[in-house]
């Protein structure tokens, strides 16, 4: 079987790809999450396809009972609670791959997923979400208004094995997948980045 080509993406890889200021994606993802954390009124949070735990600095002090961070990269996971050690005993990472594994997500009240839809496809999303039971859900899908979903940068070809899981995002889409699973929209909100394509941020609740 194969390997799902995000467990060899090397972190600091797709980090750096990321911040490149062509491409601006860590740092708007980290300032849209810091809203994600704050919104809503919910103990429990579950954060699909952490990575190295961008944003979690915002979490607010106080507010969770428990964090849970669902990665397909089990060296993803051991970053993260490297670098948080102030969320010791609050968060608990999880190495689960949501495309064969959603069965063993534990509940929690919202879900965070940022930048993963695209790679795991509408139902699976919606299966790991009625799994999850959240009564929230907040997604951030990258909408490309050209054709290439990669920017240009020097960290290109680590990417090259995303092509056989990528879907293309849609927001109406997204909208109806949700509403499948009697989910609608509470607000959209847009950043828009470099190289013509835009953070697109949509809250679904129940």
């Amino acid at each position: 079987m194969m390997k799902n080509p995000w467990e060899e993406i090397p972190l600091a890889d797709y980090e750096n790809h990321m911040k490149l200021d062509t491409v601006m994606q860590l740092q708007t993802l980290n300032e849209m999450m810091k809203g994600q954390f704050d919104t809503y009124s919910i103990s429990s949070v579950m954060i699909f396809g952490i990575a190295g735990g961008n944003g979690l600095e915002h979490i607010p002090k106080g507010k969770f009972e428990r964090i849970y961070g669902i990665d397909i990269n089990s060296s993803y996971l051991q970053e993260v609670i490297l670098r948080y050690p102030d969320l010791n005993g609050l968060l608990e990472c999880l190495c689960i791959d949501l495309i064969d594994e959603a069965d063993k997500l534990p509940k929690a009240d919202m879900v965070i997923a940022n930048l993963l839809i695209e790679y795991i496809g509408y139902q699976c999303f919606q299966k790991a979400i009625q799994y999850v039971n959240p009564k929230y859900v907040s997604c951030i899908i990258q909408i490309n208004m050209e054709d290439n979903w990669v920017s240009d940068s020097p960290y290109l070809h680590v990417f090259d094995g995303l092509e056989r899981v990528h879907h293309q995002m849609e927001e109406q889409a997204l909208v109806k997948a949700m509403n499948e699973i009697d989910y609608s929209v509470i607000r959209t909100l847009e950043h828009i980045l470099p190289n013509e394509k835009k953070l697109v941020q949509i809250d679904f609740g129940r």
